[in-house]
């Protein structure tokens, strides 16, 4: 089945707004809009609520399944005035962004959407991909490549 492509445009800002509070700029960045994200009437359809869940791994990516360990996370759905749903899901235990991602995801899927895409998540997404690109620098000086010596044999 061929995803939307509304369908992907919405998993690429949901992941965005999850992955927000990871670092420090991307934060400050959701703290800017809270007070348009709230400036609107709105109800709580699910409160943001911490539970658990199980995260899944494969060995090299694509071997078996087996069962990594337990994470933190915390979901929240909110209902706008004019009946938009926003849904969020992401690690760890922090209410507050849970809720901000929730209205920021129902005002992106408004007539305001190319302005909150603008303005909140291509900064987003960028500083993200940025951070992302500064740790995978910090790695590649660490690699280390092994060699063996073949000793001829004559």
């Amino acid at each position: 089945m061929q995803a939307t492509p509304e369908t992907t445009a919405r998993q690429h800002w949901m992941g965005v707004l999850a992955r927000a509070h990871a670092d420090q700029p991307s934060r400050e960045q959701l703290n800017r809009h809270e007070a348009a994200l709230r400036d609107t009437d709105y109800q709580m359809i699910r409160a943001p609520e911490i539970g658990m869940t199980l995260v899944r791994g494969r060995m090299g990516g694509t071997g078996s399944a087996f069962n990594l360990g337990e994470m933190s996370v915390t979901r929240c759905v909110v209902r706008l005035a004019d009946g938009r749903t926003g849904y969020s899901y992401l690690a760890g235990r922090d209410k507050r962004h849970a809720e901000l991602a929730a209205l920021a995801d129902a005002h992106l899927q408004g007539a305001q959407q190319a302005w909150w895409l603008c303005e909140l998540i291509e900064p987003l997404a960028r500083a993200q991909a940025e951070r992302r690109a500064r740790k995978d620098a910090e790695a590649a000086a660490t690699k280390v490549e092994f060699f063996t010596l073949v000793r001829g044999e004559d």
